[in-house]
């Protein structure tokens, strides 16, 4: 079940977003810090829409859908909302979560009549990135390394 984001939800999100991302702790120069903004998920409320996913009424998932014009980095087209922090529990994957939290987000961009959605991503992420090709994203040009890690700039058209 998806729902929207209730700031009880913080700590569930902070924890499921340090589990998500566990697994790529040796490919980021300095992992203690990396994980600092990792735990600040919850803040992109403050300017965005947090989705959650439950299963069994546990936050096992969460994206934050960045509108057209909100704040963001600047690699992103202003125009365009992004969305960022996709996560999933590890105990939760392999059961179409990520996707369907993807698919809110488009569906949230095409509620705001948005021609257009963007993220970023890296390589490494090897469940993630193919899923995003798979769903019609285009990669369009690098974004800035995170602590020594490369990612790239992908858009879908919804026009």
């Amino acid at each position: 079940m998806l729902r929207d984001y209730q700031p009880a939800d913080a700590e569930a999100i902070t924890r499921v977003a340090l589990a998500a991302f566990a697994e790529f702790e040796r490919h980021y120069s300095d992992w203690p810090l990396f994980m600092t903004h990792v735990a600040k998920m919850p803040e992109l409320a403050k300017t965005g829409e947090i989705i959650v996913a439950e299963d069994g009424g546990r936050i096992v998932g969460a994206v934050a859908y960045i509108g057209a014009q909100a704040p963001k980095p600047e690699f992103f087209d202003p125009a365009w909302p992004v969305i960022r922090m996709l996560v999933v529990d590890p105990s939760a994957r392999g059961k179409g979560i990520g996707r369907r939290l993807t698919e809110e987000c488009l569906r949230r961009a095409e509620r705001d009549q948005s021609p257009a959605i963007a993220l970023h991503t890296t390589p490494i992420m090897t469940v993630a990135l193919p899923m995003y090709l798979r769903m019609g994203f285009a990669r369009i040009g690098e974004a800035p390394d995170i602590l020594g890690v490369p990612y790239t700039v992908y858009v879908k058209s919804l026009a």
